[in-house]
C-alpha cells in the first residue's frame, strides 16, 4: 500500500474521540511488566493512539514511539498529556524509519501485520538492529488461523506469524518465551473475541 493510501486508511480508523484499540496496554505487553526497569529506553513500533507507549512511560521508561497516522499520533500525545508522562512521538512510515539512528533497551512490536512478507523481512531486520546488546524484544501478533476467527487483523494469511517465521527472523536472539495460543481479546472494537495469537520475548546476545 502506498504511503498516502496507508495514511488515509489509518487516519480514518483513528478518527473520532474514542480510542480504537482502547487506552489500556496490550495484555501481552502488560504481562511482561517484571522485565521493566525505570530508566530503560524503549521504542514502540507503529504505536497508533499511544496505549502501549503511555503505559511504558508510566513505568519510568524513556519511550520513543512512531506511527504513520497524524490523527493517531495526536491522540497518543493527548493520552500522554492526560497521563502526565513524556513520550517522544514521531510521524513516520514504518518502511522508512531509521532503525540505525538509535538503539533501545526494549523494542515493542505489537500487531504490525499490515506489512507484506517482503516488507516485513526488511522491517524485522531493522528491528533486530535497533535492540541494544542484551536488550529485549517483545512481539505479539496473529497466527494464520486468525483468518478463520475474523476478530481482528488483516485477512491475509501470509502477513501473519508462525513460530517458524519468528524463529527464523530472530534466531540470533536468545528466545526467552515463544508461545502459540488461542485466547479472547478485548482491546477495542477491532481486537475483540477469540483470537489466534503468538507471543515472543527475546534477548539480544551481548557483543562478542
Amino acid at each position: 500500500m502506498k504511503f498516502e493510501d496507508a495514511q488515509a486508511h489509518w487516519n480514518a480508523r483513528f478518527a473520532g474521540d474514542d480510542y480504537h484499540f482502547g487506552t489500556a496496554p496490550n495484555v501481552f505487553l502488560a504481562s511482561q511488566e517484571k522485565l521493566l526497569r525505570p530508566g530503560m529506553s524503549a521504542l514502540c513500533v507503529a504505536d497508533g493512539e499511544g496505549r502501549n507507549s503511555v503505559w511504558l512511560a508510566k513505568h519510568g521508561l524513556r519511550v520513543t514511539a512512531f506511527d504513520i497516522s497524524p490523527v493517531g499520533v495526536e491522540k497518543a500525545r493527548r493520552l500522554a498529556r492526560e497521563a502526565g508522562v513524556a513520550v517522544e512521538y514521531s510521524l513516520a512510515d514504518i518502511r522508512e524509519w531509521n532503525w540505525d539512528a538509535e538503539q533501545y533497551d526494549l523494542v515493542a512490536v505489537i500487531f504490525i501485520q499490515f506489512l507484506s512478507p517482503a516488507e516485513r523481512a526488511k522491517v524485522f531486520e531493522g528491528i533486530a538492529r535497533a535492540v541494544v546488546p542484551c536488550g529485549l524484544l517483545l512481539v505479539q501478533g496473529y497466527r494464520p488461523r486468525q483468518v478463520e476467527y475474523g476478530t481482528g487483523g488483516p485477512p491475509i494469511p501470509e502477513n501473519l506469524y508462525t513460530e517458524a517465521l519468528l524463529r527464523e527472523a530472530f534466531g540470533h536472539f536468545e528466545i526467552l518465551h515463544l508461545a502459540e495460543h488461542d485466547d479472547v481479546l478485548d482491546e477495542g472494537p477491532r481486537h475483540r473475541g477469540m483470537s489466534a495469537l503468538i507471543d515472543l520475548v527475546a534477548r539480544k546476545p551481548p557483543k562478542p
